[in-house]
């Protein structure tokens, strides 16, 4: 059995109360009580009476630059995973399982050392990955 597999037992819980529908049911004030500002209806998300909320009291700090573009990060000892004089493309790298998704693009980083004489094709290179790829006999091609 699963959490998401749990019942009451069969007639155990009674149908649902009829609110407002005869003094039995909770009728009259329908569970809410004699007045005041929960009897009447609801407040907004994060309000507190009047009182200044807590998200205006707290300091804001920085921003969020809505153009930001998600590049995604692979070091040159990474690829030692392809055989060798193969062509190594962005979905060559998802498939894999280097990286998991594709977003904004690649950039291949210098750390650790290559092995492999391999076609590299990536968005960015820093300039110690393109030398060691290139020291390897393979090739840093820029998409």
């Amino acid at each position: 059995m699963k959490l998401d597999e749990l019942k009451a037992a069969e007639g155990s819980r009674s149908e649902r109360t009829r609110k407002g529908r005869g003094r039995s049911s909770k009728g009259k004030t329908s569970g809410r009580g004699q007045k005041g500002q929960k009897a009447r209806g609801k407040t907004r998300l994060g309000f507190e009476g009047g009182q200044m909320p807590l998200y205006r009291r707290i300091p804001k700090r920085g921003f969020t630059n809505i153009h930001r573009k998600d590049i995604v990060i692979v070091n040159v000892n990474e690829l030692n995973a392809f055989d060798n004089g193969a062509e190594v493309t962005p979905e060559a790298l998802v498939e894999t399982g280097i990286i998991r998704n594709l977003k904004d693009g690649i950039k291949v980083l210098g750390n650790g050392q290559l092995d492999k004489q391999l076609t590299v094709q990536a968005n960015k290179f820093s300039a110690s990955a393109k030398k060691a790829i290139e020291d390897a006999g393979g090739k840093a091609e820029v998409i």
